[in-house]
């Protein structure tokens, strides 16, 4: 019944007087998790009251206060800090509140207390204070106030500093500091050290249920893991600069030089050293960096050491040259959505593209939503089926073309006619009739705003498309009926949040749902 329930709460057209019995039934049906009031503190309609009401479920009230719609003087922070905490999250939290919760007794309420901004300082010097280094550690990469930040990067507990290394407020200095080690005091200890006799090295798989040390975590007296995780946060940080990072370029830890390889502001010479890694995932990294030069793209394009990866995150590169992804598209296989470079073509580029005599780089054209009607159709009459189905999504297609398209290449670009915009009600009830059915032609269908009833009926037979199409507002009384009496809960669910729904249908649903309340919760398991 829940999924029902929970369908009906997320109904737009549910009237005002079936909303308010619906409320009153969160909680008293069979719903361990919540999930109907939780459901209803969505909806943006609820009365005062009805808000009230939901409240009284803690993952409802949560949503209710990120809303924006949970008064925050019926709540008691001391008796609900993490609704407390959401109100704090939106500004909508009383001053005092954040004081009474760095106080609390429970760690991870002042650990969540630590991550929200806009915290007093009075509230993070409490918080820096905390004896719990989980509780600093977190204020460390969240704090604003680069005197403090500075401070925790100088913290004697390397956990704090490790948290610290990531916080862009840190100053420049103190950052640096974390890398170099110059001006800094050893820290005195870390989680390891804290709790295990050292040497010690954490089982990556070790049995204890209590044990919250990472796997690897290591300590030998000199804190280990955590300064190695501390250089690369550090490395990481865009706020370290760039020459004390840069300094980590060879540096043993293939961790270190993926998290450095992520930086914006290396020169290129640098980015060059990190595209000729050893370690595939630091050749990804610089592929995949925005302040890759065009020469550097060609150049690490044309080695044909490279791995397909590289070759393909290069493509996706907004900064590759024209003609190395066209010769890209020729050894690789690209997706199908647009290209950023192919995206910010102009006219005459994409016209080059779509007169090449290599169907994949055609296809680079036909990704561009960006076409003029001449090559658009021109493009649509491709002798390959794979320039078609990436052209066939385009707007501005006639229905004549895009039922040409199908009669020529059939069910290799079934799905991608389908999913134009401009596709019409007739061809869509034909290509959801289409046999044998193609699975992704459906699931396009279920979800177009011009599929009418007859199309959305096929796509009920394809399980990933039934709750799309249950959804659609084309479905007709009867449909809906059937679908919520013999559906799969989802399926169900998705037919009661059918703004189509009769209102008798909605009501009949609360009648039910209402004699299982009053029934009491062994009714609700049974239904």
């Amino acid at each position: 019944m829940i999924p029902l329930l929970c369908g009906l709460a997320a109904n737009p057209a549910l009237p005002a007087d079936l909303l308010d019995r619906l409320t009153g039934l969160a909680g008293r049906v069979p719903d361990p998790d919540g999930e109907l009031a939780c459901a209803l503190a969505e909806r943006t309609d609820l009365t005062s009251g009805q808000v009230r009401a939901l409240a009284a479920n803690e993952s409802a009230a949560i949503r209710l206060a990120h809303a924006g719609q949970l008064d925050p003087a019926g709540v008691d922070p001391l008796d609900r800090p993490p609704v407390a905490l959401a109100l704090l999250d939106e500004g909508l939290g009383l001053p005092e509140w954040a004081r009474v919760l760095a106080a609390h007794p429970d760690r991870e309420t002042r650990r969540q207390l630590a991550s929200r901004p806009g915290l007093p300082l009075d509230v993070q010097e409490t918080l820096a204070a905390d004896p719990d280094v989980s509780v600093v550690a977190e204020l460390g990469l969240w704090t604003t106030d680069p005197a403090l930040a500075a401070r925790l990067a100088a913290h004697p507990h390397a956990e704090v500093r490790m948290a610290t290394a990531l916080n862009e407020a840190v100053p420049s200095a103190a950052l640096a500091a974390l890398i170099t080690g110059e001006g800094l005091a050893p820290a005195l200890s870390c989680l390891v050290c804290d709790r295990e006799e050292i040497p010690f090295t954490h089982d990556p798989h070790c049995p204890r249920r209590d044990c919250e040390l990472p796997g690897g975590a290591a300590c030998a007296g000199g804190h280990e893991s955590t300064v190695h995780d501390t250089l690369q946060r550090a490395a990481r940080n865009p706020a370290t600069p760039t020459g004390v990072a840069a300094a980590l370029a060879g540096h043993p830890s293939m961790l270190v030089r993926w998290a450095l390889a992520e930086r914006t502001d290396l020169p290129q010479e640098l980015y060059a050293r990190l595209a000729a890694d050893p370690i595939p995932a630091v050749r990804l990294e610089v592929a995949g960096n925005p302040a890759l030069g065009g020469p550097l793209i060609r150049a690490m394009a044309g080695d044909a050491a490279r791995d397909a990866g590289v070759r393909r995150v290069l493509a996706d590169h907004p900064n590759v040259p024209l003609d190395v992804l066209a010769e890209l598209s020729r050894t690789v296989r690209l997706t199908g959505r647009p290209l950023p470079r192919v995206a910010a073509a102009t006219p005459s580029e994409l016209a080059e593209l779509a007169a090449s005599p290599h169907a994949a780089v055609r296809a680079l054209a036909a990704r561009s939503r960006s076409l003029s009607a001449e090559v658009r159709d021109a493009l649509a009459g491709d002798p390959d089926a794979a320039v078609v189905a990436c052209v066939a999504p385009h707007p501005g297609l006639s229905g004549v073309r895009l039922r040409a398209m199908v009669a020529r290449h059939g069910v290799r670009v079934l799905a991608r006619v389908a999913a134009n915009p401009d596709a019409s009600p007739a061809l869509l009830t034909d290509l959801a009739r289409h046999d044998p059915p193609v699975r992704r032609a459906l699931r396009e269908i279920a979800v177009h705003p011009n599929a009418p009833e007859a199309a959305l009926l096929a796509c009920l037979s394809e399980p990933r498309a039934r709750a799309d199409a249950a959804r659609r507002p084309a479905l007709s009384a009867p449909v809906l009926a059937d679908l919520l009496a013999h559906g799969a809960p989802e399926t169900a669910g998705a037919a009661a949040a059918n703004p189509s729904l009769p209102r008798a249908a909605m009501a009949e649903l609360l009648v039910r749902a209402e004699a299982e309340a009053e029934a009491g919760p062994d009714a609700g398991r049974t239904s």
